[in-house]
């Protein structure tokens, strides 16, 4: 089965293609450029090193959240456009269990991405091996408040993405925590090749929708006015 995997969930954009559980292709930019100037032109890239058209591509997957409301739109636009021409089946993984299933390293995985506000989207793994066990569903929380997690975690406990940096200053030296090396941190293409083929679920590209987790500022703020009229 060949996958395509894709990532705009946060400041980074990355593609990668998977064949039978074997990592073809990974692309990981991390330019200061915005999704909608590189996404396509990554896609394109990955097709044509591969001499791969889209027709031949089995499930594009997508990380669907949570992460960016605009990257994760840009992301899904991109990957339904493609899967539509050949009515390819699309998946949906999560940001975080594709960081997960990206890491270099065994252990206890505590995967972050910056949710603004001193708040992070977060949830933890365990691997062992070629498994990655999901420990807890992904939720946002302020990042102070994952310290009891981190306490009776498993050591050694990874940090992964981009909102690694926001627990190290939140939580300080507690003697468990290890950042995994930035390059290794922040990319996620492969992982979500890897996840969607370890949940084995797609869905019609139609179907294909984004998890942001919470409201936008803007329905915050609507939402607010109201209760305070």
């Amino acid at each position: 089965m060949t996958i395509f995997g894709l990532d705009s969930a946060g400041k980074t954009a990355g593609v990668a293609v998977q064949r039978d559980g074997r990592l073809l292709y990974e692309c990981y930019l991390d330019a200061g450029c915005t999704h909608s100037e590189t996404l396509l032109c990554l896609c394109r890239n990955a097709l044509d090193a591969l001499a791969l058209s889209p027709a031949q591509v089995d499930v594009f997957a997508a990380a669907a959240g949570p992460g960016s409301f605009t990257g994760l739109r840009i992301g899904l636009a991109a990957v339904k456009g493609i899967a539509f021409a050949n009515d390819t089946p699309c998946a949906a993984v999560s940001t975080l269990s594709a960081l997960a299933h990206a890491a270099p390293v065994q252990g206890t995985l505590l995967c972050a991405l910056d949710a603004r506000r001193g708040e992070v989207y977060w949830a933890a793994f365990r691997a062992q091996g070629d498994t990655v066990q999901r420990l807890c569903p992904d939720s946002a929380a302020p990042a102070e408040a994952l310290r009891p997690f981190v306490q009776r975690a498993e050591a050694p406990v990874w940090l992964l993405g981009d909102g690694a940096a926001l627990l190290q200053n939140a939580l300080g030296d507690t003697g468990k925590t290890h950042p995994v090396p930035e390059a290794y941190r922040l990319r996620c293409a492969g992982g979500v090749c890897r996840a969607a083929a370890a949940a084995g679920e797609t869905i019609p590209a139609a179907l294909l929708v984004p998890d942001y987790h919470r409201l936008s500022q803007a329905e915050r703020e609507r939402a607010a006015r109201l209760a305070g009229c």
